[in-house]
């Protein structure tokens, strides 16, 4: 019975992801009525703890983009990249890196790729180079940034004092050598521009030759008043976090009693707790000080994608976690012996899930739990976190079509066997060297 409802797991999956959007997670309510008339499983709860940090992390973004903070921080990466076009390959990736770093989204990138594209583009830089390594940056991000939905999930599932803090001691400075692993991967990749023959086709076309030729991005730009406000305001929030996490000491305690969702019995504050307060805090400060209207938040791209993240998470992850919970022993006897002998076998696990659900933050709240389940400790756990960043592995992603529509070259793209696309080898070599050298770091640092 266990292999038809994993069946109708991977179809429910496999299909969501075909119609991406909210496709995914309409597809896992479905597999959920499945499950509960057919099958007559038990459901599990909602994931609602990862479903209201999405909710308060991305509407904490949008005021930042509303308030004008957004831009301000694409015009800095712009000019780092601009100023530096003969080491784009490295510093693109890196520049994407950081910028989505802090602010806890992939989305900025969109931002970037044109810039990325053009200035590679005239310096006949081949741009699926820095194109393809920084769209794998943009995700790798994602699993260590004190802003993301994955990482605060990351930090429930394991819910021990200072675990968004060994998180990130883990994963950002593996995933820094991750990126610099792609980077180098890309350095040689495919013919040199001028010499790829589709590249000297169109360059025929005295129009597309002459954008070449012309420089543009040089004209200065004007930012909202509240800007530069909304930054420093987002910047202290991610400081209280990080305070929160690393010195449980400063968060206030309530008086001992029956635990809840805020709450743990003790009477401490839960650390989703603690982001979901002070993210939405931080969007209250933006609005009240940059006089952003609450019209301009909700018209924000970020806060418009958001629904489609919450309703993802909500079905797929609420299927997958039913079909676990109802048959955890068999689980359990299936994989735990395989696991206790090679724990990184469960890398792999998380790498193909991750791949089939297309989001950092539902792979997280799904496997993670099933690793504690099957006895791996918490470090291999965190070394074995940016396996969640599969996305790239099929090419429907939106930040990979963003990424090859934007390339005017035509030097990005999906391969004739759909795998052999752009993306493969730097996310590939990008995830593998942040594994293997996340679990030389929860050596070096002593994390147990």
């Amino acid at each position: 019975m266990i292999w038809l409802q994993f069946i109708v797991l991977l179809v429910m999956i496999l299909v969501g992801s075909r119609l991406k959007g909210i496709g995914l997670g309409l597809m896992g309510v479905l597999g959920m009525f499945i499950y509960v008339q057919v099958f007559r499983l038990r459901p599990t709860e909602p994931p609602q703890d990862v479903m209201l940090i999405i909710l308060a992390i991305v509407t904490t973004a949008a005021t930042l983009q509303a308030a004008g903070g957004l831009d301000y921080l694409v015009s800095i990466a712009e000019n780092v990249i601009r100023k530096n076009p003969k080491r784009i390959t490295f510093v693109a990736p890196l520049t994407t890196y950081v910028l989505c770093l802090f602010a806890g989204t992939a989305h900025i990138v969109y931002s970037l790729l044109p810039i990325i594209a053009e200035v590679s583009a005239k310096k006949r830089i081949r741009p699926e180079r820095p194109l393809s390594a920084s769209v794998v940056a943009s995700h790798l991000a994602l699993t260590g940034s004190p802003m993301s939905a994955a990482t605060a999930a990351m930090a429930a599932i394991l819910a021990y004092p200072g675990a968004s803090i060994d998180i990130m001691k883990v994963c950002i400075p593996s995933c820094v050598l991750g990126v610099i692993a792609s980077c180098i991967a890309v350095y040689k990749m495919g013919k040199e521009l001028d010499q790829d023959p589709d590249f000297l086709e169109r360059m025929k076309d005295p129009e597309f030759a002459k954008s070449l030729e012309v420089e543009s991005g040089t004209i200065k730009k004007e930012f909202k008043s509240g800007a530069k406000i909304s930054v420093a305001i987002f910047g202290a929030a991610i400081l209280m976090i990080l305070l929160g996490g690393a010195f449980p000491n400063l968060v206030p305690d309530m008086a001992p009693g029956v635990a809840n969702f805020s709450v743990n019995a003790d009477g401490s504050l839960k650390m989703v707790t603690i982001i979901e307060v002070v993210t939405l805090s931080a969007a209250a400060l933006i609005m009240l000080i940059t006089k952003t209207s609450p019209a301009e938040i909700t018209k924000a791209s970020l806060f418009t994608s958001m629904a489609s993240a919450v309703v993802s998470v909500f079905g797929v992850v609420w299927m997958s976690s039913t079909f676990m919970a109802n048959n955890e022993e068999v689980i359990k006897q299936m994989l735990g012996a395989i696991t206790a002998s090679y724990p990184w076998l469960f890398a792999v696990a998380i790498f193909i899930m991750g791949m089939l659900m297309f989001s950092q933050s539902a792979t997280t709240k799904t496997m993670m739990p099933l690793g504690i389940t099957l006895g791996l400790a918490n470090p291999s756990l965190i070394a074995m976190f940016p396996a969640v960043n599969s996305d790239f592995f099929l090419p429907g992603y939106p930040t990979l079509l963003a990424a090859i529509n934007f390339d005017r070259t035509g030097s990005t793209k999906i391969g004739k066997y759909v795998l052999n696309h752009s993306f493969m080898i730097p996310g590939m070599v990008g995830i593998a060297v942040a594994i293997l050298t996340g679990f030389l770091f929860i050596t070096l640092f002593g994390i147990k």
